[in-house]
């Protein structure tokens, strides 16, 4: 360490971030780029629907999305948008109700949003792969009497309706929306998924509408304008579920906007509305990630969305974008790892890609470097959460300089955005000091619905969110997420962070996928495993540890290694869940 640096932890050793008036110092201000403002004007927009019709006025004539080799414009998706609000109001949908929606990627997904959002009406997302058990308990906790639902998921349905307050079912399939005529296209994707792939299982749902019917008959009516005001909920945004019951976020029209503005100036300059920008949308518009970042805020400069409805079929990917020349992409670690593993996407053009991003899981440094080394380019990783709307911490972003290819931190706070990390006693935690990650802005929710006791233990009476991540902020602002408080391993009274084992592991060449736990241990009272898809299946245990051993110090290096020929368990949104494999699973 030179002098300067000597200095410069000598000064900021033990310095707190709260001032002696109670307030935070923000010292991430110092590494915003240049032109990136300090706070938004959270006043610019009443409403999504207000957001959304100033994107429709700028855009009309652009294409909005792009799904299985079709295109709609921003014009047509109005249309259809106020079709589908107007069919809701028809039929009593009003205000406050809450309306579910249960598909992929499709252009079904944004055209029932936003015309649920368009009368009032509460989002409710809803995972197409839960099972009825997970499905029972959001619509019963929501009180959604109405739902979207994909064709293929209507099984489900059926078996999860008794108890619920569902009255209204609308289906869809897979091809219905490629064409406002005949569709043949549309038809003969509908036939295969039926009648050759057999992905329809039997169902009985009597009473049940279609939803190209229902944009019909909606063409033909008015919406009736209904106030929507900022402090109005949007959405019920469901979360928690892999660790206990799945509670709904309460996200406001206000919260979504403002993160929609956060982002809009946290990018000022890197994105173009002179230019069509193309951006790739792998994961689930469902998930609050992909929703806001790729659905709304792209939105806002007429972007070019291809939905990706399944992306674990890598090689179907692959096919869709072929002939597209993406401007930006978003993913998890663990869905760009498996697109670097593609020859077909190592062979593509990247010339015009500007910004890769991901988030929802740490991003390990192999991937970063594995993806800089194919495209040229930096990922971009940020971090969120539901309960935030999610983004709340973002890496500086100028694409016309070089930046790291990896850092390993979460990046600074987006503006109008507090951070603070608490210590265990409740007191806040100084500079460099590891602490529960606490959050404070206009993105984060206002609660857990009809779960006040479950707020209460998460946001404190000063409007703290504590996120359940374990963190450090060096004296510039930037952030690095050392684990989740429940996924700390404990070895002979030395903290164990998982992050930190499954990225050396993965720096490996024979490793594909890897995620550690802690076990029983009669002497540590908790041991480090390792379960690992090896890339190569000459992997040996010998060759992990040998290979742990010159990165890791000596109680952090793994004592299990277990291999696997098959994935590891995840979220839909590719999260590895390590407690499915704690439980053995």
């Amino acid at each position: 360490m030179n002098s300067a640096a000597l200095a410069s932890a000598a000064t900021t050793a033990g310095r707190s971030m709260v001032k002696p008036d109670g307030s935070t110092d923000r010292i991430w201000l110092q590494s915003y780029v240049k032109g990136v403002v300090a706070d938004i004007d959270l006043n610019q927009y009443e409403s999504l629907n207000q957001y959304f019709d100033e994107c429709i006025a700028k855009f009309r004539n652009r294409t909005a999305f792009v799904s299985i080799g079709t295109e709609m414009s921003y014009d047509t998706f109005d249309k259809k948008v106020k079709a589908f609000a107007a069919w809701l109001q028809s039929q009593g949908v009003k205000k406050g109700d809450r309306v579910a929606i249960m598909s992929p990627n499709l252009f079904q997904y944004p055209i029932c949003l936003f015309g649920i959002l368009r009368i009032g009406a509460i989002v409710v997302n809803v995972n197409p792969l839960y099972t009825a058990r997970e499905l029972a308990h959001q619509l019963k906790d929501s009180g959604a009497e109405t739902i979207v639902v994909m064709e293929n998921f209507a099984k489900t349905l059926q078996e999860a309706l008794p108890g619920t307050a569902v009255k209204r079912i609308v289906l869809t399939q897979l091809g219905d929306l490629l064409s406002d005529g005949i569709n043949l296209k549309g038809r003969l994707l509908n036939f295969v998924l039926r009648k050759v792939q057999k992905m329809v299982p039997a169902y009985s749902l009597p009473g049940a509408v279609w939803l190209r019917g229902v944009l019909k008959e909606g063409a033909r009516m008015t919406v009736k304008p209904v106030q929507v005001k900022r402090d109005d909920i949007a959405f019920l945004q469901y979360t928690g579920g892999t660790t206990g019951v799945a509670k709904g976020a309460i996200l406001t029209h206000a919260n979504v906007l403002a993160n929609c503005l956060q982002a809009k100036a946290w990018a000022e300059g890197q994105w173009s509305e002179t230019e069509i920008e193309t951006m790739v949308t792998p994961l689930p518009l469902y998930h609050i990630y992909s929703l806001t970042v790729n659905c709304l805020i792209f939105m806002g400069i007429g972007g070019r969305n291809v939905l990706i409805a399944n992306p674990r079929d890598t090689k179907r990917v692959m096919m869709i974008l072929k002939n597209e020349q993406f401007s930006g992409i978003t993913c998890v670690n663990t869905l760009f790892s498996s697109f670097l593993d593609n020859e077909d996407f190592r062979k593509r053009d990247f010339s015009k890609l500007k910004l890769a991003m991901a988030g929802g899981m740490a991003l390990q440094r192999a991937v970063a470097e594995r993806f800089h080394q194919v495209t040229g380019k930096t990922i971009v990783e940020g971090y969120g959460l539901t309960e935030c709307s999610p983004i709340v911490t973002i890496n500086p972003v100028d694409i016309s300089k070089p930046m790291p290819v990896f850092t390993g931190s979460i990046g600074v706070p987006v503006p109008s955005t507090e951070v603070r990390m608490r210590r265990e006693d409740g007191s806040w935690a100084d500079i460099g000091e590891p602490g529960e990650l606490c959050v404070r802005g206009p993105q984060v929710m206002q609660g857990y619905w009809n779960r006040p006791e479950e707020t209460a233990k998460v946001i404190d009476q000063d409007g703290w969110l504590a996120t359940g991540d374990i963190a450090v902020i060096d004296d510039k602002g930037f952030i690095k997420i050392v684990d989740r408080k429940k996924d700390m391993i404990l070895v002979s009274g030395f903290n164990v962070y998982p992050n930190e084992i499954e990225d050396v592991v993965a720096l490996h060449p024979d490793v594909q996928e890897v995620a550690a736990i802690g076990v029983p241990d009669a002497k540590s009272g908790e041991a480090v495993k390792v379960i690992i898809v090896p890339r190569n299946p000459s992997l040996t245990k010998e060759a992990v540890i040998e290979h742990c051993k010159k990165n890791l110090t000596g109680y952090k290096i793994p004592r299990h290694v277990e291999f696997r020929t098959t994935e590891l368990p995840k979220t839909p949104v590719g999260k590895i869940l390590r407690r499915e494999l704690r439980d053995g699973k």
